[in-house]
């Protein structure tokens, strides 16, 4: 037996904690961008935060996978401007206040419960007020 082995019996614990790690960031990355991907599709699902959690955790699991997220030429652009000070561009807002308030309507005609509709504009107006506080890009932020 190797004298440096016998000293540290979990030498090899380390790398493997590490990998277990990466792969669960890389997990991360790919659900939250598929959820983000369906999001586009389903009113009232944020797409930009999934977007966003998604870059985070492939910036901790996968440079290749982060890069190509930055580089996109659809999430890129709102990556690069949270990266660049939490900024939100007034097109995302728009469309985002436009969801939550055809959400807001739908769920008023459908949904039976009216506190269940209520808390859900409680919560979608603070989402709105909490996003159209911040910063919008410049246009040379914005691409």
């Amino acid at each position: 037996m190797d004298a440096k082995a016998s000293l540290n019996p979990n030498m090899e614990a380390a790398p493997v904690l590490a990998t277990r790690w990466r792969i669960a960031w890389m997990i991360l990355a790919w659900v939250s961008l598929a959820i983000g991907l369906v999001a586009i599709l389903i009113p009232g699902l944020p797409t930009t935060e999934f977007v966003l959690l998604s870059a985070y955790a492939a910036s901790k699991s996968s440079p290749r996978f982060h890069a190509w997220l930055c580089q996109h030429r659809v999430f890129g652009p709102m990556i690069r401007n949270w990266h660049s000070g939490k900024l939100i561009a007034r097109t995302t807002k728009l469309s985002a206040s436009l969801m939550m308030s055809a959400c807001f309507v739908l769920m008023a005609v459908w949904v039976p419960h009216r506190w269940l509709v209520v808390l859900a504009g409680l919560c979608m107006t603070a989402g709105a007020v909490w996003m159209w506080r911040r910063p919008e890009p410049t246009s040379a932020v914005s691409d």
